[in-house]
């Protein structure tokens, strides 16, 4: 039996490899959205594709690459040491195509351990409009590369001739080539320190600490629901449309809670629509996934282990488990931040002082024009302005923390950086007053950013996400939060409201968007607030 020090060594150990793989990708990465924004992820799964260890970056890419280990596994069952294996497909264990995830076996002597593993957002996949999301997509083949599980080596050496396919296919091979060799980095980085690790305490001692710690994550888990109030609760969240004829698309989700079991349900949910709002099933068991993890307690593990009181039921043919060969690409935002949000509503009436108000949609902008400074082409992703997160039984709601599915995993950057690197100039970047949800503890403020573009010629905008009809709901009595509100301001041309899901929007040099993004929902009566709370509100100038 391995003792307790041992085993909070070797914790501490792995989870210090994985944040060690996220600070190496963050040095390397090529593109904004990953050396600045930070949208990707790291995760150390075993040889039964459980999830061992991460790092805090983004909770849905985590909460799905235990499916992608699964297709991996089922397409090379014997995976060689040096090679590396790579996927996106969200219909073979992918969550959407932007997202590539990379992994490289680890060995105990001649027995496979670990896939050491790293997700990455990537700035363009190809496809029929620039920046990876086509509000336009009716079909996954809209949505660009779709990448099945493969091998990019052979005998240790990656293959050209694949990565030369790959690049030619995207819109900045450069930058794709860079973010994908600095995945791949990272992830032989996780392969030498794992590696480290078996010579110092031996693969026999390692396999039985890991799954002590699994069963302590379990038991800390299970005495955490076994609190809750037993029942069967209800719980729904509405998207605003999917880009075409269907509007007020809802998520239903049951979830009957026995003892320290939890079963969540979400066959009930609308069917799956046209447009790419629909949601693959790695990544809906991702947000399932980690709505139940939003409710335990900040220091238990996130593994594989915290999850074993879970049960998820679903339909296949749902918004949420889309059939194979429907546009998804929105899904990891919308509907995870849906789903996320009927199974909190739900268990409010189970755990009420466990749950927070709703986060903001994630409403994003993705332009393309000509840098007059270097003549080169241009793809930037707004990662500004984010919506508020919501208040809980903690305090108020962080303002521009994000979305849900993030968590404040994914950074807006440094604007005088982005200035530097595109042709764009924020002329303001503040706290959008009256946008947080009221509640005994309000939601979170959102962004109000003013961009002027400054490229050359005409620019080209895509619009993707949600929240501009539906805000960030409020829980325990709550309200919700403010939705959305994007106009584009041309020169010499009257105001336009931005849609959510819009493609190849003309923007002319010298316009200016206007984001006033939505706030988080708020927690509890508002006549129960703190009346020094509203004070200082209006003192910033922000009730």
């Amino acid at each position: 039996m391995t003792d307790p020090i041992t085993i909070a060594v070797l914790q501490n150990r792995l989870s210090a490899i994985a944040e060690e793989m996220g600070e190496a990708m963050l040095r390397t990465a090529y593109s904004q959205i990953l050396n600045s924004s930070r949208d990707f992820s790291i995760a150390l799964i075993d040889a039964r594709c459980r999830l061992i260890a991460q790092a805090d970056h983004i909770p849905v890419h985590v909460g799905a690459m235990s499916w992608a280990a699964k297709a991996i596994a089922g397409r090379f069952p014997s995976p060689a040491p040096d090679d590396v294996y790579l996927l996106n497909d969200p219909y073979r264990g992918g969550s959407h195509l932007p997202d590539l995830t990379i992994f490289v076996p680890v060995f105990a002597g001649d027995a496979l351990m670990f896939w050491s593993a790293v997700r990455a957002h990537h700035s363009d996949i190809g496809g029929a409009t620039h920046g990876a999301y086509n509000p336009a997509a009716t079909e996954i083949w809209h949505e660009g590369l779709r990448l099945p599980p493969m091998r990019l080596t052979e005998n240790g050496v990656l293959r050209e001739d694949l990565l030369e396919m790959l690049a030619l296919n995207v819109r900045h091979p450069r930058d794709f080539r860079g973010d994908l060799a600095a995945q791949i980095g990272a992830a032989r980085l996780g392969e030498q320190r794992l590696a480290a690790v078996i010579r110092e305490f031996g693969g026999e001692t390692l396999s039985a600490s890991i799954e002590a710690m699994l069963d302590t994550a379990e038991r800390h888990a299970r005495r955490i629901v076994s609190e809750w109030a037993d029942g069967v609760y209800d719980g729904e969240a509405v998207l605003d449309d999917d880009g075409f004829d269907r509007k007020d698309i809802v998520v239903r989700a049951r979830v009957t809670k026995q003892g320290s079991d939890v079963t969540i349900d979400l066959s009930g949910s609308d069917p799956q629509v046209t447009g790419f709002v629909n949601s693959s099933h790695a990544n809906t068991q991702s947000a399932v996934t980690m709505a139940f993890a939003f409710l335990l307690d900040p220091d238990i593990a996130k593994n594989d282990g915290a999850f074993r009181p879970l049960t998820v039921t679903l339909k296949e043919g749902t918004i949420v488990w889309a059939r194979e060969g429907a546009p998804v690409t929105m899904c990891t935002s919308h509907c995870s931040n849906e789903i996320i949000e009927a199974i909190i509503v739900a268990l409010a009436k189970a755990c009420p002082e466990r749950v927070t108000g709703g986060w903001g949609r994630r409403l994003r902008i993705a332009l393309t024009g000509t840098d007059p400074r270097t003549g080169r082409r241009f793809i930037w992703h707004m990662f500004q302005a984010r919506p508020g997160g919501g208040g809980s039984a903690a305090g108020d709601g962080y303002s521009t923390i994000g979305e849900w599915h993030s968590a404040g995993g994914i950074k807006f950057g440094s604007i005088e950086v982005a200035e530097t690197r595109f042709p764009l100039v924020f002329e303001t970047h503040e706290y959008r007053p009256g946008s947080a949800g009221d509640g005994q503890y309000r939601g979170g403020y959102g962004g109000d950013m003013r961009l002027r573009v400054e490229a050359a010629g005409v620019t080209c905008a895509n619009t993707a996400g949600e929240g501009v009809v539906h805000g960030a709901r409020g829980i325990n009595g709550g309200q919700d939060g403010a939705p959305h509100d994007y106009t584009l301001l041309a020169p010499g041309a009257a105001p336009r409201k931005l849609k959510s899901k819009e493609v190849n929007v003309p923007v002319p040099t010298g316009s200016v968007i206007h984001v006033r993004s939505g706030g988080g929902g708020g927690w509890g009566d508002p006549a129960l607030r703190d009346a020094a709370a509203r004070r200082a509100d209006e003192a910033e100038g922000l009730a």
